[in-house]
This record gives structure tokens, sequence and C-alpha cells, in this order.
């Protein structure tokens, strides 16, 4: 080996020429590498791709739509799924008709499904566990399974949103409440019927990396399951920026609302298009004051997942704002039937955090004024466009009187 080491290599490739036996991991820099530079290197040096081992087992927790999908693609991608849902009537249904005809009624379930409303049945030999229930009830699934949860499991969020009053984001609220666990999140621009139904779709799957995880990226959580998900239909990304993936899915819903008021209320491509883009911009600076990167709120978890919610009534995100912005009443929105609507839900939550950190997000500040605060709908965002003039990118640091809020200050 000394021999191979005379003289000065003067590149990375010529080091790993001369030193083919050294572990791979030995040539990477940990200090400051993304998860990308550790897999490109690892690759690199091995001459082939990383292989992960996917988990056998994988329990879905909940039974809507999005939940039933989720278990669709697990089993489809060859695990052993097992569907819990609270209500005894509706999985004893699902059981009977293999379809969940409340929630999914055109997709027959795949027989590597089981469906059971115990706990402790779902749970058992479980390697995997996937939380599909709505963010406000988190709380309360985490005390209802960690009897019952197999030791050291990796649980993966697939609900968005962040905590009201506490500000935490969910990964901290389960981390919190189930020590000793992995905790990551699954998200992206994914409509529960066409995922179930194996339309092409693509998410993040993210967990925090370890230092052992970089060293050998093939046994994370966050690689483990994207293989243990992956199909000729669903492709997961690995990310280690669980941070920046929920910060993009809790936004990326009050947006949604705000585009579908504009809409309701009678714009058109313009408007979304600005609020999209502003609402990006928004995500950003959330993500990093929270330390997560820029980066990935302009990949599927963020810029992804908005753009599909923002544009079809089928995100109920937009659809509750398409009613509010024609006028309906939110008791009388979706036929007075009692749907949850995460953006309504986040609202609070975005922006009280937003406010504690001192971030600006006046898209997010305009829909909280409407839904809670009473604001008239036209006014709220009538102000909105007549905020101070910035620049674009914000390190340029310019902001100018708006000359609409000149004209009323001298009215």
């Amino acid at each position: 080996m000394l021999d191979r080491l005379a003289g000065t290599p003067s590149s990375l490739d010529e080091i790993n020429r001369a030193v083919p036996d050294l572990e791979p991991q030995i040539r990477n820099k940990m200090d400051g590498d993304s998860l990308e530079n550790s897999f490109t290197r690892t690759n690199n040096a091995s001459s082939g791709r990383v292989h992960a081992h996917p988990y056998g087992q994988i329990t879905v927790l909940g039974m809507g739509s999005w939940g039933t999908a989720l278990a669709m693609v697990a089993a489809t991608a060859g695990r052993d799924v097992r569907l819990w849902g609270r209500r005894n009537q509706l999985s004893e249904a699902v059981n009977a008709t293999r379809i969940n005809a409340e929630y999914l009624p055109d997709v027959p379930l795949h027989d590597r499904i089981m469906v059971t409303s115990d706990l402790a049945k779902a749970l058992e030999g479980s390697e995997a566990v996937l939380i599909v229930t709505p963010s406000l009830t988190l709380r309360q699934v985490c005390a209802s399974i960690r009897p019952h949860l197999p030791k050291g499991i990796p649980l993966a969020l697939c609900c968005k949103g962040i905590e009201r009053g506490t500000g935490f984001l969910l990964s901290h609220l389960v981390s919190e409440e189930l020590p000793g666990h992995p905790v990551g999140a699954l998200s992206g621009p994914t409509f529960a019927k066409e995922t179930a139904l194996g339309h092409p779709t693509a998410a993040t799957i993210a967990f925090p990396f370890s230092y052992q995880d970089r060293l050998d990226p093939a046994k994370s959580p966050a690689a483990r399951l994207a293989v243990s998900m992956s199909s000729a239909a669903f492709r997961p990304y690995v990310s280690d920026d669980l941070v920046g993936v929920e910060i993009g899915g809790a936004v990326k819903n009050v947006i949604a609302i705000a585009c579908g008021m504009m809409t309701g209320a009678g714009f058109a491509e313009n408007t979304r298009a600005a609020l999209i883009t502003r609402g990006i911009d928004e995500m950003k600076f959330l993500a990093e004051a929270l330390g997560g990167r820029r980066e990935t709120v302009t990949g599927l978890s963020g810029a992804g997942d908005l753009t599909l919610t923002c544009s079809s009534m089928t995100s109920r995100n937009m659809s509750l704002g398409v009613q509010l912005g024609k006028g309906i009443p939110r008791s009388e929105c979706f036929d007075g039937r009692d749907v949850v609507v995460e953006g309504e839900v986040n609202a609070v939550s975005v922006v009280d955090l937003a406010h504690r950190i001192r971030v600006s997000m006046p898209i997010c500040e305009a829909v909280h004024s409407i839904l809670y605060e009473g604001a008239d709908l036209g006014k709220a965002f009538s102000d909105l466009w007549a905020r101070p003039i910035e620049s674009e990118p914000r390190a340029l640091d310019i902001e100018l009187a708006h000359p609409t809020t000149l004209l009323r200050e001298t009215l």
C-alpha cells in the first residue's frame, strides 16, 4: 500500500484509485458533508449502488383515504401490511368487502393488507409504522400505541402540521411521547386515489441521519423505508432534512387555502402563480429559521406538494378556500359535513410559530385573519397586495412604500 501512495495524488479520484482497499467511509469527510455526498462517495468508491434491506411488515395507523392508499403502496411493494382504523364498524366492513367504501371506494384492497381495529394486533411484529391520523389527535394516538410498539422501530409521520400551543413540529411531539424510536416523515405531491390506483407518484422520506447512518446510509431508517415502499409506480426520495420536509407540509396547506380563496373570489392563474411562488418563499424562511434547508422546500415535499394542492379541488384545503372565496359560510362548506381541513388548523399554529421566531409570513397571516379574526376576505387580500414593495431576492434589502398605501393615508 505504501508503494501505491508514492507521489502526491491530485484529486479524490486518484486517492480512490491509489487506496482501493480502504473503507469508503474513511475517505468520506463527515463534518459538513451532505447526505447526497455521503451516498455519492460511498457509491463511487464501491463501484455500485447502495443496497438497503426493506422492512418485512409495516403497520399503517389511520384508515382514511391516505392511510388506505399508503397501505396499498406498501403491499404493492411486497410488504405485509396491517391497516388499523379506530372504528370497529368500518374495519369490519372493509374486511368483509375488501374495499374502503367510505374513503377510497374505487380501490379493491391488496391481498397483503390485513385490516383491524385492534391496536395490539396491528402492531404485533411490526418493523415500521406509518402514522396517518389527523395532527390534532396525534398525542392521543401516541399514548394509545405506546404499550404495543415493538422496541426501537421507526415511525414515519404521514400527517402534516405544527402543534397548536406548543409550536412543536409533529416529529418533536412524537419523539417526546415515544422516546427511543427514530421519527421521520413521508411527504410529497400525492393525492390518495391516484396513489392507490398506481399512477406514477414521487414523495420524500426524511429521517435525521446519525453519524452511523452517514457511515452506512443503506441501514438508515430513511433508506430502508424508501426501498420498502418503492414499486414500479411509487418512487420515494431520501432526505435527512426532516425540518424542511415538515415545514413544507404544514405551510403548503395554509397557502392552498389562500389560493382557493382567491380562485373562489373570481381570480385566475396570475394570482395563483403569485401566491404559490411567494408561499414557497414563506416556507423557505420558516424552514431556515428552524434549522431546515431552503433547497428542501424547492423539492417534492415543498414546492411539489404546494403546486399540486393549489391546483386541484381534490385538495380539501383548496376546496375550503374556494367555498369561502365564493362567500359560503364556513358552517355550510362541504355541504355542512364535518370535514377535517389540516390547513385550517395549521393556520393558527404556523402563524403563532412565525410570530414567536419573528419570521414574516404575510400570506399565512392573511388566511389566519380571515378564518379566525373576522377579517373581510377582499380587504385582507387587498392589504396583502398593498404591502411595501420588497426586493427579490431579499438579500437586496429594499423596501419601498406602496403607492396604494400612500393614497389611502392621504384620504
